[in-house]
């Protein structure tokens, strides 16, 4: 095989490059080079390898199959080849490099963000790219190299660092609850317009509540012995923004069950109050969550690390 056949390595960081950033025009700007010069190597690289590898349209682009192996693929290559220079060109107690961050649109807005400026002003040589999403990405494709989540992963092949104590809460505001009353058992709520969110992979419309562990007086109830039950909802308002679906509440349009660091201050100044209290909601605790080979990773420890640390104040 001649130099200029096949894939040679500096195409990885090229490759992975433009089909992150959704458009030739996108990742000519990234690049600092022209969308010609995007489109022309590009098209060096699939003749070369006699295969398509992304879909061009006018506006977006997308990998085809083979273009989707070589992208997991190089991310991978590329994490190593990175990690290998951290460990071999630097030392442990300076972080360095690029660090890959995810988290939700709200949560990483509100709180990540702030957390990330703070953390390079003391690391200014780690690169941090931060991208927020509504759904969270599959944590085995390797994309990231940290993600602030809600729940700990099952897969024991990524690292759970805790951040903070979390929980789902029902609320409305106290105008809806005058104008069609206060449920007082799950079964009301279908009495009641429930604001949906489509996110993640929790089951849409369906909301698993549970009686809490003791009645009055600190004694057990006899309820608690049940099972979480499976109530399904309905509601004539849905979104993927979390924000948009406590706006709705606010506005009086019915009962939404939100994370208690979206809506702890509507709580304290009453604009919303709860809605059956004396039942539990799935657990939903903070955690940032990284693959077990970036343990040695000085960016991804102190990150984790600073992170930590400043999520002790939303405990």
């Amino acid at each position: 095989m001649t130099p200029s056949a096949g894939l040679q390595a500096a195409d990885l960081g090229f490759f992975v490059a433009v089909a992150g950033a959704g458009s030739l025009s996108a990742a000519a700007r990234d690049l600092g080079i022209s969308t010609a010069a995007v489109s022309k190597r590009l098209a060096a690289m699939e003749t070369r390898l006699g295969l398509p590898l992304l879909v061009r349209t006018t506006r977006r682009i997308h990998a085809t199959p083979e273009g989707e192996i070589l992208l997991q693929r190089a991310r991978a290559i590329l994490g190593d080849i990175d990690d290998l220079q951290q460990q071999l060109g630097r030392t442990r107690d300076k972080p360095g490099g690029l660090l890959r961050v995810n988290a939700t649109l709200g949560f990483g807005r509100m709180h990540v963000a702030p957390v990330i400026s703070e953390y390079s002003k003391h690391y200014p040589e780690v690169e941090v790219q931060l991208q927020l999403s509504a759904d969270p990405p599959p944590l085995d494709e390797d994309a990231f190299d940290v993600c602030v989540r809600f729940g700990a992963p099952p897969d024991a092949r990524f690292v759970a660092t805790f951040l903070a104590p979390n929980r789902r809460l029902l609320c409305a505001s106290p105008k809806y609850l005058r104008e069609r009353g206060t449920p007082q058992s799950p079964k009301d709520l279908d009495r009641h317009n429930c604001i949906g969110i489509r996110q993640g992979s929790d089951a849409y419309g369906v909301w698993r509540l549970t009686p809490a562990a003791c009645g009055r007086g600190g004694k057990p109830a006899a309820k608690a012995r049940q099972r979480a039950e499976a109530i399904r909802v309905r509601g004539n308002l849905t979104t993927n923004d979390g924000e948009i679906a406590v706006n709705w509440a606010l506005d009086g349009h019915g009962i939404v069950m939100r994370a208690e660091w979206d809506i702890r201050r509507y709580l304290a100044s009453g604009r919303l109050v709860p809605v059956l209290p004396d039942y539990a909601t799935p657990e939903a605790d903070i955690y940032a969550v990284y693959h077990q080979r970036h343990r040695a990773v000085s960016r991804v420890r102190s990150f984790v690390a600073f992170l930590s640390e400043r999520f002790r104040e939303l405990g």
